[in-house]
């Protein structure tokens, strides 16, 4: 029993980890993209395809080299293939396309306001799946998010939420996107591991992408040229695929495998302080009272949230990343390489 105590103790706190470096991964991607799109003549768009294909890329060859047993037996089983689409085409493209169609609509400050919609939305589909109220410890956390997003975002300003119908329905649907991506790969991950399933997802996303970019060129009139980069374009966009797309989602995603999904959307709200963080020291943004206010909430709700009860929604799904897909790939049934 001690054994099995010092286990899960051991394997939660990586999780919660993994899941907040992860999300101020995010924070740095969102920096990067800043100084991209400040200071060269390239589109959210084209950004959002790069990072995703780049990074899917990454994902594949290292797959390809560590797990191709595992890679080939997913990509056999039709079932698995068909939700890798729907989790890569739906889930991980639109939470980074609608994103960027709200900033259009409105601007940073409230899309990263009404992002953390998905928080709520999060609790509020497990709360009806499992049929049960949020610990009292969540909801708190939840709103000490929410607040500190929209303090950090909008610098306590209520004058700052300018929101246009479209720009509401969109964000809404960010958040939609945002909880859809965190809960639907629940089984994917028990079954073939974190890494393999947002790997091939990541790809898929980054198809995606860049489809709807040509898409946009040919059929909108959009440009399709490519952008001129001097070396610190190159790096950056390195770094945003490398750092910012690569590492973070595979790192927060195999923490929300292990500590569920309304622990990992929680510890997910940490992308703004990131962000505001990253902008402080490297593009030289200021901190006011409100970003200090909103740190401390934000440190308080992952204090709320780092518990070690297992979470109850996943507790069975999520007890050992990707132990399912070994049986299935040594008995036969997803296939061998």
């Amino acid at each position: 029993m001690q054994a099995g105590a010092r286990f899960f103790k051991q394997r939660f706190w990586r999780g919660i980890v993994c899941a907040l470096v992860g999300a101020g991964l995010w924070g740095f991607s969102g920096a990067c993209a800043q100084f991209l799109l400040s200071n060269y003549d390239i589109t959210p768009p084209f950004v959002t395809a790069v990072r995703m294909l780049g990074a899917g890329l990454l994902f594949l060859v290292v797959l390809a080299v560590r797990q191709r047993e595992r890679l080939a037996a997913m990509l056999r089983d039709r079932r698995t293939a068909a939700r890798l689409v729907v989790f890569g085409a739906v889930g991980l493209y639109l939470c980074q396309i609608t994103y960027a169609i709200v900033i259009d609509y409105t601007n940073a400050g409230t899309a990263t306001v009404l992002q953390c919609t998905g928080i709520a939305f999060v609790m509020l589909f497990t709360c009806v799946i499992g049929r049960t109220l949020p610990r009292a410890k969540e909801f708190v956390g939840l709103v000490a998010a929410m607040f500190a997003t929209w303090l950090i975002a909008t610098q306590g300003d209520p004058s700052a939420l300018s929101l246009p119908l479209p720009g509401l329905v969109w964000g809404i649907a960010n958040g939609l996107s945002v909880a859809f991506y965190i809960m639907y790969p629940k089984r994917l991950f028990a079954e073939w591991g974190s890494f393999a399933v947002t790997g091939v997802g990541m790809f898929v996303g980054g198809v995606a992408a860049a489809l709807v970019w040509l898409a946009g060129g040919l059929v909108g009139g959009q440009s399709l040229a490519l952008p001129t980069l001097d070396a610190a374009g190159f790096l950056v966009f390195g770094l945003i695929v490398v750092v910012g797309t690569f590492a973070a989602f595979a790192l927060y995603l195999h923490g929300v495998s292990i500590v569920g999904s309304v622990k990992g959307s929680l510890l997910g709200a940490i992308e703004p302080v990131s962000a505001t963080l990253f902008s402080a020291l490297w593009l030289g943004t200021a901190f006011s009272g409100a970003d200090w206010a909103g740190f401390v909430l934000m440190i308080a709700m992952i204090f709320l949230v780092t518990d070690e009860k297992p979470p109850k929604e996943e507790s069975g799904a999520a007890a050992v990343d990707g132990a399912a897909a070994s049986t299935k790939i040594q008995d036969g049934r997803g296939g061998a390489a």
